[in-house]
């Protein structure tokens, strides 16, 4: 599509190095200041000025016209959704799991890229130290040799394990028993009877990648949240400055700290976007935030009785009856289609129709879906569960990353128990695992009394942690269709499959849009992901 011309010759040529091009009517921001770009967005909505004929104007001469708008929109009228238009990208290296969980609980405007504890063993020491975090208060105080004691024996079972760990899980797991694409037919062929010497390769660089990460996943469980990892961050401004203030008004030090460094960088990209995160009103956010937490903690001292309980926990605790979660979810279904009727006649139409006519419809729309990927239509988000849920640490890092619902969690600690994976009994080092949970408990009962929050770092990932989330019937679908996935860990497939026993328990009709639930269990989980991924290899090297 294009539109008749209204810029001179000249024009033109100045605008084709800002903008993709100069005459179509669907075109790039492609000028290289990201403040101006921004600017250039949001001042369109206040015009009737084509963008391209408002950067002539406005832009073009005045070299700070993309500051001084967001100096006056942002300040003086406080329109934060300008904000949105700054985007950046910050890589965060060698923080703690504490503080990426922290910055991980933003979940919009930002996503996340985070190391794996899966594809990446985590024994490399730095000059000659193990990579965990070391809290200056905790460093400074009368606990700083018993905690990096017991740090350093989490990472050394951690560590001495692994290349055992990959070979009880290779002779348990033996490569003979699999089958492997034969390039020569396609066909899936047992490893021994594979010629082909690229074939064998890949077979091998496969089975090696699936052992590996089954390997790791079992004694993940050893490591401290207090090692260190590396996170990627994109984002737009109005949820880094949230996320800066969030962490401004932080009890541990680390955090406090990331906030100045992330606001140094962000200051050398999208400055006009995140100006507020440390002036006036973005300390008074801090003093709220920490007011909110204050608050809640001494309601909850006076008024809740502690009772930590022992072990893994997945209960549905909340969720409404099917019979009037069916007839919303049809109601809304109905709605769009349904010109000039109110929601309310709807719902009044649909509450007559006979309960097999409705089961009906919802079966048609489970039928419709033919892969996972094809979601629910949103008629689906008008019901809600809510889950109760204390399992590991380490899986709950895999479970955080989910954005559509909310998820409210306490401290970590040792109260709760911990999660021992049968091969670490079969391999005969129950009794390793064990010292370094014991360890772990002594060292954080001690430093909990005077700091609760730092004490977190100690505490390993296998120690079971309480949280709640309350998603959805939509977001359940993903939810546990995605994490019960044959490539997905162990721990996680387990609860995302206790999840939908819950909920067809309560709701066995509605539970059927959830249709690509796996309910198997996988000797190597990464296996087939592994030889799907080396395809790809094949196609590109190719």
């Amino acid at each position: 599509m294009s539109v008749l011309s209204e810029f001179s010759i000249k024009e033109k040529k100045i605008l084709s190095d800002h903008f993709s091009n100069t005459e179509g009517n669907v075109f790039a921001i492609i000028t290289p200041r990201q403040v101006d770009r921004g600017a250039l967005m949001s001042r369109y909505s206040r015009t009737d000025k084509s963008m391209r004929r408002i950067f002539l104007d406005e832009f073009l001469q005045n070299k700070n016209r993309g500051e001084e708008f967001y100096n006056r929109v942002l300040l003086e009228y406080g329109d934060d959704s300008v904000a949105e238009l700054g985007e950046a990208q910050i890589a965060i290296e060698g923080l703690s799991n504490i503080a990426v969980k922290k910055i991980e609980d933003r979940r919009i405007g930002l996503s996340y890229l985070e190391k794996s504890s899966r594809y990446v063993a985590w024994n490399k020491k730095e000059n000659g130290e193990y990579r965990f975090y070391r809290d200056p208060e905790i460093m400074k105080s009368r606990f700083a040799d018993m905690y990096e004691e017991s740090c350093n024996f989490s990472f050394d079972i951690y560590s001495k394990n692994i290349e055992p760990m990959i070979k009880y899980v290779r002779e348990k797991y033996p490569i003979e028993k699999y089958s492997f694409r034969d390039s020569k037919d396609g066909k899936e062929k047992l490893f021994s009877k594979l010629k082909n010497e690229s074939d064998i390769k890949s077979a091998n660089m496969i089975y090696k990648g699936s052992t590996k990460a089954k390997s790791l996943d079992i004694l993940r469980g050893l490591l401290p949240a207090s090692t260190l990892t590396n996170v990627g961050i994109t984002g737009n401004g109005r949820a880094f400055e949230y996320l800066l203030t969030v962490l401004g008004s932080s009890e541990l030090k680390e955090e406090r700290d990331l906030a100045s460094e992330i606001k140094k960088e962000l200051d050398t990209t999208i400055k006009s976007f995140v100006r507020r995160a440390d002036d006036k009103y973005g300390n008074a956010f801090q003093k709220y935030l920490r007011d909110i937490k204050n608050k809640s903690k001494s309601i909850a001292v006076k008024e809740i009785k502690s009772k930590p309980k022992k072990g893994t926990v997945t209960k549905l605790v909340n969720y409404e009856s099917e019979k009037k979660s069916i007839d919303i979810i049809i109601t809304s279904i109905m709605y769009e289609q349904s010109p000039s009727t109110s929601y309310q006649d709807i719902l009044q139409q649909v509450r007559k129709m006979s309960k097999e006519k409705k089961i009906n419809i919802i079966n048609e729309f489970a039928n419709i879906r033919t892969n996972r990927r094809h979601r629910p239509s949103r008629a689906f988000e008008n019901i809600y569960y809510t889950f109760d849920l204390c399992n590991n640490f380490g899986m709950f890092r895999d479970l955080h990353r989910h954005r559509t619902l909310t998820l409210e969690r306490q401290l970590l600690t040792t109260d709760h128990g911990y999660n021992m994976p049968n091969e670490i009994k079969v391999l005969g080092i129950e009794k390793d695992f064990k010292d370094c949970m014991n360890k772990t408990k002594e060292t954080f009962d001690k430093i909990r009394a005077k700091y609760p929050e730092q004490g977190q770092y100690v505490v390993n990932f296998g120690y079971n942690y309480p949280y709640f989330m309350k998603f959805n019937l939509r977001e359940a679908c993903h939810l546990i269709e995605l994490r019960t996935v044959p490539q997905g860990h162990a721990d996680y497939r387990k609860v995302a499959q206790q999840m939908f026993k819950e909920i067809n328990k309560v709701h066995p009709n509605l539970s059927k849009i959830i249709k690509y639930v796996d309910m198997k269990e996988y000797d190597l989980e990464r296996f087939e992901s592994e030889k799907r991924t080396e395809e790809k290899r094949k196609k590109l090297r190719k």
